[in-house]
């Protein structure tokens, strides 16, 4: 274990493995609940989603684990799940196969372009200020997450968006911030796997009548067989239409830049960089995220995508991917212990993902906001994510600030070629969005 996973030269443990890879879990599991109920909205069988949602997400961080080493989760992504089934199947009336069609033909692009090292060299041409930027960026988008799960904020208060007054009414918000304390308190004080004690005691707490966030069923069974998934059920008689090029791509595209921004996040986070400042195994991890997207796919599950989540695990001491083996492992087991799993409240994880927030600014001090070339798009970077809700469109705003700045500056030798094409595309993709409106 020692040997396979380079325990002692990433300087962890395999207690903090085990520790960060449940955070990690508890931090993400929100999606087996989640992710069928978009999906069972286009059409799809909420239990068999489940099951997909599921053996997808073990499959690919298992991959995650042995082929890229990393301390990375995968599963079906939220925002790909409602693009999925709010603008694919009821907005443009496909079916749920047709969606799946797409995505299928997404992942094995993506297998293609891994293997060839296109997505690597996407990578190592963003800018090293960008590439930090990223990281401050999936914190702020972290926070807002836990905020608004915990129903701590919401667009209701008179403002665009705002804390909620922590009255009984909005009691489960005050257990979150309760939560966040403890937290804070048992990391302050040093407390090893203090993320996951905050999660474990928030859960507790939350079954106080007061708060009503953890109920326990009268019929509860800890559990529960799973149902069947539904398997290679594709529908390839649209394949050649605009749409469906239009859908795969906006899958692609969106699939891509949130792994690119996470495994990003991720790697300033624990430091897993290499003498070049480049990811650790980055092409396996890209591989990972790419079987994961055919797997979920075969499955009957919306695209399977790395997880910003993961945050948490390395904030608990996860480096290596001992980590993900135990994530995966436990979303294996959650087919049968999925009801136990459940108990554990939204209010409950929401600390977790606030307090991973405030680890993820420090690399705010290392991006060079006294030159504006380099500040001004680190801060669209950083702007964007948590308030277009998504990293992708933070690395989109990022790379096209960039070529502006450097080219108004007179520095166009300093904007790599694969940087000139990525900026082209999102561009493109601007107008197509507007000519399209």
């Amino acid at each position: 274990m020692e040997k396979f996973f380079k325990l002692k030269e990433r300087g962890t443990t395999v207690s903090k493995e085990i520790v960060g890879g449940i955070t990690t879990f508890l931090a993400m599991a929100y999606i087996l609940a989640l992710n069928p109920d978009f999906l069972s909205a286009a059409g799809l069988p909420w239990e068999g989603v489940f099951t997909a949602t599921a053996i997808s997400a073990g499959i690919a961080t298992l991959v995650m684990a042995f082929i890229a080493n990393l301390p990375v989760a995968l599963a079906s992504g939220l925002g790909l799940n409602a693009f999925f089934a709010y603008t694919v199947v009821i907005g443009m009336g496909y079916s749920p196969y047709f969606a799946l069609t797409a995505i299928l033909f997404e992942g094995i692009i993506f297998i293609i372009l891994s293997l060839c090292g296109v997505r690597e060299a996407i990578i190592k041409s963003i800018p090293e200020g960008l590439k930090k930027a990223v990281a401050v960026g999936i914190g702020l988008f972290i926070t807002i997450i836990g905020l608004a799960n915990a129903g701590v904020c919401d667009g209701n208060q008179g403002t665009l968006i705002g804390f909620v007054k922590f009255t009984k009414d909005n009691s489960q918000a005050l257990l979150a911030i309760i939560g966040l304390i403890i937290t804070i308190v048992l990391y302050i004080l040093k407390v090893p796997g203090s993320v996951l004690i905050g999660i474990v005691v928030t859960t507790v707490i939350g079954i106080i009548p007061y708060f009503g966030a953890t109920v326990i069923p009268a019929d509860f069974k800890p559990f529960k067989l799973p149902a069947a998934p539904i398997f290679c059920k594709f529908e390839f008689n649209n394949v050649l239409t605009i749409d469906f090029l239009i859908v795969m791509i906006t899958f692609l595209f969106t699939d891509m830049f949130d792994t690119i921004g996470t495994l990003l996040g991720v790697a300033e986070q624990g430091n897993l960089k290499d003498e070049n400042g480049d990811i650790i195994n980055v092409r396996g991890a890209l591989l990972a995220d790419a079987v994961g997207t055919v797997a979920g796919a075969c499955l009957g599950t919306s695209t399977v995508t790395s997880f910003v989540e993961s945050s948490s695990g390395v904030a608990a001491g996860a480096r290596t991917g001992l980590a993900s083996v135990v994530t995966g492992i436990l979303f294996l087991l959650s087919l049968f212990l999925w009801p136990l799993f459940a108990l554990i409240p939204s209010a409950a994880t929401a600390p977790a993902l606030i307090f991973v927030g405030f680890l993820m600014m420090k690399s705010v001090v290392d991006i060079k906001f006294d030159d504006p070339t380099e500040g001004i798009p680190a801060f669209l970077t950083i702007m964007a994510m948590p308030f277009a809700y998504s990293i992708a469109a933070g690395i989109r705003f990022g790379i096209v600030s960039y070529v502006i700045t450097k080219c108004a500056a007179k520095k166009v030798k300093e904007i790599p070629v694969v940087t000139w094409i990525l900026a082209a595309i999102f561009i493109a993709s601007f107008v197509f969005d507007a000519v399209n409106a």
